[in-house]
């Protein structure tokens, strides 16, 4: 259990939760006695954020699957960023837990999760309240189902689309061992990851035209109305020197 509980201090609890009330309350709800939401934020800055990918009343839970493996796909393989861990909610969906190396401030945190759920799953639903939000921290069991919520190997995830949640609670070291090889986020890996999503997000640049003359070019360089004019600017814009050529009618 104490390794466990060094793992997600590691990963995910603020750096005073050992000194803080809150700290006696996390053997027992590891140890499916009682269940509490654990504050991660601590002075306007926090360690952690949860990304949600639940099937609610649907109950399809390998859409919420497929999501989820987007988006933590795109976090190592276009972002760059470490492997997120990967948790069954006990209920009815997944969760994708992202650590920061140090503590993030709330607004910088809320901003990527934003981004990146804008850019790879726009149809979840996040969490209310956002990264403020207090959570659960697996393993646990789940209030409403009795079932427990629980770390695991994302490679076991497609067998848990039907019902994302053990009858059994898992094994302390079994659940530690599925930590300790994650890395959290470095300060500079966030602020590069952030203005990839933002550079993606922005809308595509336009050509300014002369006399209040709508942009013509985006998506089809010439159109019928281009003067020539319009079309040798254009070219320059793109750092392209023009070489027209007329061919005389014989």
């Amino acid at each position: 259990m104490q390794e466990l509980i060094s793992q997600l201090e590691r990963l995910y609890l603020p750096a005073d939760f050992v000194s803080s009330a809150a700290s006696a309350d996390l053997p027992r709800h590891l140890a499916g006695d009682v269940t509490h939401a654990f504050d991660l934020a601590r002075g306007g800055a926090v360690r952690a954020a949860v990304i949600p990918f639940d099937s609610g009343s649907s109950g399809d839970g390998a859409t919420q699957w497929e999501r989820l493996c987007k988006v933590a796909n795109a976090l190592q393989g276009e972002l760059g960023l470490p492997a997120p861990a990967v948790s069954v909610s006990g209920a009815t969906g997944f969760k994708l837990w992202l650590s920061f190396a140090a503590p993030v401030d709330t607004a910088t945190a809320q901003r990527f999760v934003d981004l990146l759920c804008a850019a790879y799953c726009p149809d979840v639903v996040p969490l209310p309240h956002g990264v403020l939000i207090p959570v659960e921290l697996p393993p646990c069991r789940h209030p409403a189902t009795g079932k427990w919520a629980a770390f695991i190997h994302p490679g076991m995830g497609a067998s848990f689309a039907d019902e994302p949640a053990l009858e059994m609670p898992p094994p302390a070291a079994a659940q530690a061992a599925f930590l300790e090889g994650l890395q959290s986020i470095g300060a500079a890996q966030l602020r590069e990851a952030i203005g990839v999503l933002e550079r993606a997000s922005a809308p595509p640049a336009t050509v300014a035209t002369p006399q209040g003359r709508p942009d013509a070019f985006p998506g089809d360089l010439l159109l019928r109305d281009a003067t020539l004019e319009d079309i040798v600017r254009y070219l320059h814009a793109q750092n392209i020197e023009p070489t027209f050529r007329h061919v005389l009618p014989r």
